[in-house]
């Protein structure tokens, strides 16, 4: 129960901390204002979209406009079903994962490579107008992180929340039943948590827990970091 307790131990912590909303700006960037058109084309009847997750940086922007658009169109489970099936296509093709990384290709042939795609694998049409926005603006190198980003908002939708938990070795699968349960009594029912682990072994020890933008960090590494904050601060005999 060592582990359960160590999570609980930062309950607090969790909600001490605020997540600020993402802010980012570019100007002169075309593709700013077209996303945002892209995101508020729907019909007004749908109303305001709020992402369930605020992001930061440029990618985090792009991907909540994706998500906004998505949402107001009702083609959510598609478009991240598109993406998904992108996102291995580059994986599985070192080629075509190149190609949209190479500033080099003319964005002629960058939008005309993505259009192809899109129409063979049968992509929905606010997909296949998302990636000709980043294909016109040469922003498809960036789109595994923008893909990341959507998914995490995605998942956030459904109410699933996903948690990375390093560790200097994998845990065995007592320590992560009893760690997802824990972790389950803190986020509260309704939510499925999902563990995924990542080995580190420069943390020495302890484990690290992020979800929701929150980290918790109970490792070795940053425990012997602050002790030697703390040895190296002058000592106050003045009031011995």
């Amino acid at each position: 129960m060592a582990l359960a307790g160590r999570i609980r131990s930062g309950i607090s912590f969790f909600k001490t901390i605020s997540v600020s909303p993402a802010r980012s700006h570019l100007p002169g960037a075309p593709l700013i204002p077209a996303l945002r058109d892209y995101a508020t084309a729907s019909a007004q009847k749908t109303g305001n979209v709020k992402v369930p997750v605020a992001l930061v940086g440029e990618s985090g922007n792009f991907a909540s406009w994706l998500y906004i658009a998505a949402v107001k169109m009702n083609s959510l489970e598609k478009i991240e079903s598109d993406l998904s099936e992108l996102v291995e296509a580059m994986k599985t093709s070192p080629t075509f994962s190149q190609f949209t990384k190479d500033p080099s290709v003319p964005r002629e042939t960058r939008l005309a490579a993505i259009v192809d795609v899109c129409d063979k694998a049968k992509f929905a049409e606010p997909t296949k107008n998302f990636l000709s926005l980043l294909a016109e603006n040469g922003k498809l190198k960036n789109l595994d992180v923008i893909v990341k980003k959507f998914m995490q908002l995605t998942t956030a939708h459904r109410g699933d929340v996903k948690v990375l938990v390093t560790t200097v070795m994998p845990l065995p699968p007592a320590e992560e039943k009893e760690l997802k349960e824990t972790l389950q009594e803190i986020i509260g029912q309704g939510k499925k948590v999902t563990v995924e682990q990542k080995i580190d072994p420069s943390i020495y020890g302890g484990l690290i827990v992020e979800f929701q933008q929150k980290v918790l960090d109970m490792s070795i590494r940053t425990r012997a970091q602050q002790m030697e904050r703390l040895l190296r601060e002058p000592v106050d005999l003045s009031n011995l």
